[in-house]
């Protein structure tokens, strides 16, 4: 017979000794995760690669805005 609360959740599941949130606090403070479209997901499989790319994108728009400036700054 499963769960009168949830039919998802067998009789054999126990959560009796279980205390609600004790993890939540530290998920809301340290966890910055990111859902990656499938598509995306196929080109960078892994972390590493995700972080490679925007770490070269970052590099990029930093320079960008430094000749932004540098052209402001010279009236261009």
């Amino acid at each position: 017979m499963a769960n009168q609360n949830d039919p998802d959740l067998l009789d054999e599941y126990d959560f009796s000794g279980g205390v609600r949130g004790k993890y939540a606090k530290r998920y809301r403070e340290g966890t910055n995760l990111i859902r990656l479209d499938d598509d995306v997901a196929a080109l960078f499989p892994t972390s590493e690669e995700v972080n490679a790319v925007l770490r070269s994108l970052g590099e990029i728009i930093q320079r960008h805005e430094k000749m932004d400036l540098t052209k402001s700054l010279n009236g261009r």
